[in-house]
């Protein structure tokens, strides 16, 4: 029963099968089980490709340009999706206009340097320096500068000794320019004609709300902000609610532009976006995600190689099965320039560049990209700094026929900072950053609660957002017809062939997935099946002992259905002790933050998942075609099924699901085996249920009040029953409830 490969049935039990079925005959379950099964054997873990390693931020990371622009035009949209579910900003937060401070001018010969203080939300600060073409009229193109992990931010300053080795290498020609490279890009495009804002990275500089130790260099949990009660960033509850520095960062990002924009002598056609390192991040992310930017140059970031090592370049979901190469091709076919130097973008114009050019060219814009290796460490020194006002001369139409840096008059940092005695920095305290997400937070609920389905009309939007959440967290869809075939390692027909049980494989080749599968098959076959999660693996059809079947499955197989189940991802035979592992697997780096191994790699929570969608493709694709299809779930294994019902309802007959009361709030470590980032966010479990809907499901473990979400959605009073008590014999009653 569990994939279209023939040697599931051999000849024998299928002609047995045709002619139980052609004569209608039922035998009573004690004779079906007057023999118990065998499941003992040596430990032969599965070939499974998983089991191969993570993946990490010093993985490979390709781009493969789609063929038509058709297929970009819909794999762009699945992955600025993806980065907003990541960032915490699917669907978008509210953004109201902007109350900056905007004081403490400093005047040079040719330009102005204004200090700018706004909040992007309440108790989330962007501090920065906006620089201004002196006597200036009409409106003005415009540059945004993230900065990057450059020492002090806007105050950096490369000091006596970097200086010296930078003009003996010719990366820099004069000294205050060369020491001052922050400052002096954003001195030389206002003096031809730009406005610019170079704002702080959390924690640098006048950088508010956070510290820099914490926003980029968080290496351990803190037990004293892990609580579902009390909660800071990178902790368990954090993730579980898509807050990370990576997302707030963005998000001061996507305020600046708003704030830059909303003014007077704002061009808003000709928009320019440029940092280098973490600042070059910013840049593309910025780009993908907001169409306003006319024009972007992130230096020294876009690679095949390294992704970004610092907690603020990182976040749970980002770069699954995607990159920074296709971060960047987000942009086309606006204009998008990069550098490359010797360092992890060392390849650039090899190995990226040309994929990103066959994209341009794909859309008719093959000269609106371009990538420049420069033999220098690690920079934004002169050549790319010339390379960038190239660029935005000619994409911002800035007309400025010679470009030459020369010297000025660096700002102090007295001079730089945006806090004085009138303006105040505010703490940077635990008690600060827990009010500062529990008001995102707070936020976040009151949006999503809007969308919670009181009608009909609701359902669509619902769905669009909570479903394209849930898209995005499992990472996988339904195997589409023919994806799976099962590798049958033994089978063994009872009682005069009135059942067989098959062990085997179930294999979805495509993703070089196999998972340990046993169906029991009765003779008397009523063509509907039923798929078994236990937490335990496929173990939970059976007694303690391991070889007899559990009474429930014994009155399920006498009344003809076909009862199957897999050991899912790290459970079963993918153990050498055959217990489920007691934590998620982590990458191979010292620093305590989730998103460093579940930025590139599943949670173990969807990896379960995706083996239930598989199992869940197996039958209803069968060549037997089943009429019927349902989804049985307990011990531990009922929010999976959940999810993958969720994403597969309308392939399925009935669910029937024993919660335990389970949520994902209760979750206080970041290497929980169930951890799913988002889930809070996006309403837990009762809202996961509302997505199975019109599904018929059964619920166990659960409360009118416990599910006040689900049981408030149009029509779930006719599809949804409380189950006064679960375990495996109520579940299973509810299965010929359905017939």
């Amino acid at each position: 029963m569990c994939s279209s490969d023939l040697s599931a049935l051999n000849r024998r039990a299928l002609l047995q099968l045709s002619a139980a079925v052609a004569a209608g005959s039922v035998l009573p379950a004690e004779a079906l089980f007057a023999a118990t099964v065998s499941t003992a054997g040596p430990f032969v873990q599965p070939n499974d490709s998983r089991l191969q390693g993570l993946k990490d931020l010093n993985g490979y990371f390709p781009f493969t340009p789609p063929a038509t622009e058709a297929a970009w035009k819909q794999r762009k949209q699945q992955v600025i999706r993806q980065i907003q579910v990541a960032l915490g900003l699917w669907p978008m937060p509210a953004r109201p206009a902007i109350q900056a401070t905007v004081h403490g001018r400093v005047e040079r010969d040719d330009y102005t340097v204004d200090r700018v203080i706004f909040e992007s939300a309440p108790g989330l600060l962007v501090t920065g320096s906006l620089y201004l073409p002196k006597n200036a009229t009409g409106k003005l193109p415009t540059v945004l500068c993230p900065h990057g992990h450059w020492a002090n931010g806007r105050f950096h300053d490369h000091g006596d000794k970097t200086i010296e080795q930078e003009l003996a290498s010719g990366g820099e020609t004069d000294p205050v320019c060369g020491r001052h490279p922050l400052q002096s890009r954003c001195v030389q495009l206002a003096r031809m004609g730009c406005m610019v804002f170079i704002y702080d990275m959390l924690g640098y500089a006048d950088g508010g709300s956070l510290t820099q130790e914490l926003a980029h260099g968080f290496a351990k949990q803190r037990p004293d902000l892990s609580s579902p009660e009390r909660w800071g960033l990178f902790s368990a509850q954090s993730e579980l609610r898509c807050l990370n520095a990576m997302g707030l960062q963005t998000w001061n990002s996507l305020r600046a532009l708003d704030w830059i924009m909303s003014r007077p002598d704002c061009d808003t056609t000709r928009i320019g976006c440029t940092g280098a390192s973490g600042g070059g991040t910013q840049t593309f992310i910025l780009t993908a995600l907001d169409e306003r930017v006319t024009a972007a140059f992130p230096a020294v970031m876009v690679s095949t190689a390294m992704q970004g090592g610092c907690t603020c370049e990182n976040a749970s979901y980002l770069r699954v099965e995607t990159g920074n190469i296709e971060f960047a091709a987000l942009a086309a076919p606006r204009p998008v320039a990069m550098t490359g130097a010797d360092d992890w973008t060392v390849d650039i114009e090899t190995k990226g560049f040309p994929e990103l050019r066959q994209l341009y060219t794909l859309l008719g814009a093959p000269d609106n990209v371009q990538a420049r290796y420069r033999k220098f460490p690690h920079n934004y020194n002169l050549p790319s700094r010339m390379m960038m006002y190239e660029w935005f001369n000619q994409h911002l139409k800035l007309g400025i026929s010679e470009i030459r840096e020369r010297s000025y008059q660096p700002l102090t940092r007295d001079e730089a900072t945006v806090f004085t005695a009138d303006h105040p920095a505010p703490p940077k305290t635990a008690d600060s950053e827990v009010a500062m997400l529990q008001g995102l937070d707070a936020a976040s609920r009151q949006q999503l609660e809007k969308l919670l389905p009181r009608n009909a009309a609701d359902l669509p939007e619902f769905r669009r957002v909570i479903g394209g959440a849930l898209e995005v967290m499992i990472g996988r869809s339904l195997p589409s017809a023919g994806s799976t075939t099962f590798e049958k390692q033994d089978q063994t027909a009872h009682d005069n062939d009135s059942w067989t049980l098959f062990r085997g494989l179930l294999k979805l080749t495509a993703r070089g997935e196999e998972l340990p599968c046993v169906w029991l098959l009765p003779a008397n076959w009523n063509r509907e099946a039923v798929l078994w999660a236990d937490g335990q693996g496929k173990r939970g059809l059976f007694a303690a002992d391991g070889s007899t079947p559990l009474a429930a499955i014994r009155k399920l197989v006498a009344a003809g259905y076909a009862v199957g189940a897999a050991d899912l991802y790290l459970t079963g035979d993918f153990t050498p002790d055959g217990k489920p592992v007691s934590e998620q697997p982590r990458v191979n780096n010292p620093r305590e933050f989730a998103g460093y191994t579940l930025g590139y790699n599943h949670p173990l929570f969807s990896q379960r998942v995706h083996d239930l969608l598989t199992l869940i493709s197996s039958a209803v694709f069968h060549e037997r075609q089943p009429a019927k299809v349902h989804l049985v779930a307990l011990n531990g294994a009922a929010p999976h099924a959940i999810c993958a019902a969720a994403l597969a309802h309308d392939k399925l007959a009935s669910l029937a699901v024993d919660t335990q009361g389970f949520r994902f709030g209760s979750i206080t470590q970041i290497r929980d085996v169930n951890l799913l980032p988002g889930a809070v966010k996006y309403g837990d479990l009762p809202s996961l249920l509302t997505l199975c809907l019109p599904l018929r499901t059964a619920v166990a473990g659960e409360s009118k009040e416990t599910l006040g979400t689900l049981l408030q959605a149009p029509g779930a009073a006719s599809w949804v029953t409380l189950l006064p008590a679960g375990g495996p014999d109520a579940l299973a009653a509810t299965v010929a409830s359905q017939a």
